[in-house]
């Protein structure tokens, strides 16, 4: 027994002895600095995974140019004059009504970019796909809320420029909207 307790004392000694070591011996800024790099990294480290990975890939995936690219091509589009081409009596069912119900739009697309009107045309069939696929899957429901001819025209203008390869359609006008 007075082997333990005369033990004891030593590593209560040592104990000590090592506390003040890490105190004054430099455990300050090199404890903290493991903490501080990853504060300081961790938000360049999302803004570039941000920038860089994810904005191009959902662009990429919605079919939409980058900014650059965006600017570019919108310079030219601007100066021409305005064209419409019309598209006239797209007749869908009305989704969840069991075909008791039609929806019936006419619209109007317009630009300003020069081979607007010869694009339209040589895609027509698709357009007219895609308008009235886009058309049939709005409820009765979706149709008679207030922004509804709004969200409408936004979805016709994505899906119409994917078709035509690029941003060309700029506005779109409903020009004939009726639910029967």
């Amino acid at each position: 027994m007075a082997e333990r307790t005369e033990g004891m004392p030593e590593a209560a000694g040592a104990g000590e002895e090592t506390a003040r070591s890490a105190a004054t011996g430099g455990g300050g800024l090199q404890a903290w600095l493991p903490l501080i790099v990853v504060v300081v990294l961790m938000p360049v480290l999302a803004w570039a995974m941000t920038s860089y990975v994810l904005v191009p890939q959902l662009q990429k995936k919605l079919g939409l140019a980058p900014a650059a690219e965006q600017t570019e091509s919108q310079g030219p589009k601007k100066e021409g004059p305005r064209e419409s081409v019309q598209m006239n009596k797209l007749l869908v069912n009305v989704a969840g009504t069991m075909g008791s119900r039609y929806l019936l739009v006419s619209l109007s697309a317009v630009s300003r970019h020069p081979k607007f009107r010869e694009k339209m045309q040589e895609h027509d069939a698709q357009l007219r796909d895609v308008a009235c696929g886009i058309l049939a899957t709005k409820t009765l429901a979706d149709l008679e809320k207030p922004g509804a001819r709004n969200l409408v025209r936004t979805e016709l203008i994505n899906a119409f420029n994917n078709v035509l390869g690029e941003a060309m359609v700029e506005e779109i006008y409903l020009t004939e909207f009726a639910i029967q």
